[in-house]
Parts: C-alpha cells; structure tokens; sequence
C-alpha cells in the first residue's frame, strides 16, 4: 500500500495523462462516449483507494488541493465570465438551488424517522443523540465543510463518534456524484425526458467559447508567468483576508460561525477577485489560457476528491449509512420532481445539488462536466449555499430533533 503523498500524486497525474492521452483515439472514443471522462478521473482514485493501492488515511493532498488548486480555479474560471449571459440564464437556477436546499432540509427528518421504524435504537440520547450527528451532515449538505463544523459546535454531538457521520457524507454525496458526471455526460438524454429547454445554456456556453476564441493567441512564456504569477497571488491574496476575517468575525459572532471560517472567505474573495477582473482588460488573459489552466486544476481537484471515497467503509456504520442513502434519495426525488414540474435542464439538476451537496470544491467540477465554460455557473451557486447553509442545517436539525 502507497502512503507516499508524492507517489500518490504522481499515480494520479497518470491517470490524467492516460485518460486525456486517449480521448481521442478510435478505440477509446465508444467507452468514453458511455463513461465520460471527468467520471473515470474521478472513479480511478477511489477504486485506488477501495482495493487498498494507495492509502490517504494520513495524506495532505486534499488540504494542498483545498487550498492551492480550487482558489486558483474559482479565480481563473471566473476571470472570464459574462455575468449578463449568466443572469439571461433566468430564474430556473435558483429555483433548482432552493429545491435543492429543500429536499435535503426535508429529507432529514423523513430518512431519521424511516430507520427509527426499523431500528429504534438510532436515536440516542444527550450528545450521543441521532439529530444531534445529522445536523452535522445536513450543515454539510447544504453548505460545506464550515457549516457542518459549525453544527458540530452549536449541537455539541459527541465527537468520538463524529467519524461515522464524516464517512457518511464522503460515501452517500460521492455516490450521487457519480450519477451526476454520468448524467452530465448524457445530458441531452435526460433533458428531453425532463421536457427542458437548454437553448439558454447553450447559448452562454458558445458565447463564452467563441469569446475565448476571438481573443485567443499564442502565449509567450511573459503571457504564462503573468497569468500563473497573478493566480497565485490572488490565492495568497485570499489566505491573508480570509484569516482575518476569520479572526474577526470569530471575535465578533463565535467561533462556531460560518463566517469565521477561513475557508469561507478563501472561496469568496478568490470568486469577488475574479468577478471583479472579469470586468477589466484582465479578461483578455482569457486569450492566453486562463480557463484552460482553470481546468486542469479542476480536473486535479477531480482525481484527489476521488480518493476520499473508499466504498468499503460502507458497512462501518449502517445506520446511518440507511440514514444518508434514503436521505439523498428524498433529496434526488424532490429535484427531479420540480424540474420536471418546470421543465429546468438537467444543469441547473446538477448544479443546484451540488451548490448544496458538495460546495465549492465539487458544484464547479460538475458543471464544467457539462462544459468548462460553464464552470463559473456552479462557483456563484456553491457561494449562495455557503451563505444559506447554517440557516438550513438549523432548520433541519430542528425538525430531526423533534423525532428523536
């Protein structure tokens, strides 16, 4: 077994350098016609880790990816947005958002109180108390990372069985992932039984293409030091504010607010820095790659996320894995039952969930799933779930507190 982050690493830059050096070719074009490629880069890694080749247990590669390869992405996808083309997207995108939000603030309770019928014994008492835990992953699922640390702060739920919860989360939002890389890449499909119109969407997508194509040019190595030298200090840039107002804000409402979480504002600043330029001539670093960079570190972030699922761990808590697994699908339900209801394209589907689900490290990698123009799309939605998601958590804990 490999623990060595940087063999790990190099095993899983391979994979990026086999998969993109075979797209193309005849042989491989079928198979990657049913399995797109974003979903093999995602799932190589975990099968790494299910069958016990590489071992992550104690690896850093996450924490480096969190902090270096998602600001630099958040920034560089978004330096060259259309802000007008995303608005003229309409309103079906924050209604899929809140429906998002709403099935997984509902599904709580409704998936707590299916298992409870079957196995009583789920609920707990004090801070070993079911709801308590939930409200952790439900902080996670509509927010992120700081919102399900700051339930585990206000519910106080008993931290040496907090290990259970995280790899329900990991396991159960994973699993739902790969339907949507999948669905992603049979989008068409699944909007004709959906009965939705994509023409918005694929008008901003060429727009946003055929910008690229206009102001694109053959980059000298001044162009690339330019454009990676800015990246990264806007990512250091990022760190430095969102220290501070992390210290604070934690000063000012809590250490156990989402906004005194450094993650939180890294996220923020480093889409507002990109916004902001998106206005500016800097959008012409467009012309030398600027999402093209953006995309090789998303589909960096693909393959290290991909090592964070390790099926097996399935079976090591099944309560409330049944707990998660019915969860999301009350969640999925929802989803598609609204969108069916307005007819919304399968992006806002899965960009909406994963604004929720996944946050900022996952909504961006899914919809540049569907084109990587479409990327910034998935960064503004996963900035809204950050803001809404202590609220939501709250709500749904509330109501998982009255079952139990």
């Amino acid at each position: 077994m490999i623990s060595d982050d940087r063999i790990i690493f190099g095993l899983l830059a391979a994979v990026l350098a086999f998969v993109f050096a075979t797209r193309g070719r005849a042989g491989w074009a079928k198979f990657y016609t049913f399995v797109p490629i974003i979903l093999v880069c995602y799932l190589v890694p975990s099968l790494m880790v299910t069958f016990g080749l590489i071992d992550v247990s104690e690896s850093q590669l996450w924490p480096a990816a969190k902090d270096y390869f998602l600001p630099a992405a958040l920034f560089l996808m978004t330096l060259s947005i259309d802000m007008k083309g995303i608005i003229s997207l309409g309103p079906k995108a924050l209604i899929m958002f809140g429906t998002a939000t709403l099935g997984i603030i509902i599904g709580g309770p409704i998936a707590l109180w299916t298992v409870a019928q079957f196995d009583p014994s789920i609920i707990g008492t004090g801070d070993t108390a079911a709801w308590r835990g939930l409200a952790t992953l439900a902080g996670s699922w509509i927010g992120g990372g700081a919102n399900q640390t700051a339930m585990l702060e206000v519910y106080g739920y008993d931290e040496s069985r907090y290990a259970a919860l995280i790899a329900v989360d990991i396991i159960v939002a994973n699993i739902w992932m790969v339907f949507l890389l999948y669905g992603a890449g049979a989008s068409e499909r699944v909007d004709r039984w959906l009965g939705a119109d994509s023409s918005a969407i694929d008008r901003l997508r060429d727009k946003m293409a055929d910008y690229t194509a206009s102001v694109e040019r053959v980059a000298s190595a001044n162009d690339l030091v330019l454009l990676l030298g800015a990246t990264f200090a806007v990512v250091g840039l990022s760190h430095l504010v969102g220290t501070g107002l992390e210290a604070f804000f934690a000063d000012l409402l809590g250490p156990e607010s989402v906004l005194a979480s450094s993650f939180f504002w890294v996220v923020v600043v480093a889409t507002t820095l990109g916004l902001g330029a998106s206005f500016t001539r800097a959008r012409d670093l467009e012309g030398v790659g600027a999402s093209k960079f953006g995309t090789v570190f998303i589909f960096m972030l693909v393959v290290i996320i991909g090592t964070k699922m390790n099926i097996l761990q399935l079976g090591d808590a099944p309560g409330f894995m049944a707990v998660g697994l019915i969860w999301m699908l009350v969640h999925v339900f929802v989803l598609l039952a609204v969108a069916k209801i307005i007819r919304a394209p399968f992006f806002f589907v899965a960009v909406g969930s994963k604004a929720n689900v996944g946050g900022a490290a996952s909504a961006p990698v899914v919809a540049a799933a569907f084109h990587p123009a479409l990327a910034p799309v998935g960064v503004l939605l996963a900035v809204l779930g950050y803001a809404v998601g202590t609220y939501g958590a709250i709500i749904c804990a509330e109501m998982m507190r009255a079952i139990g």
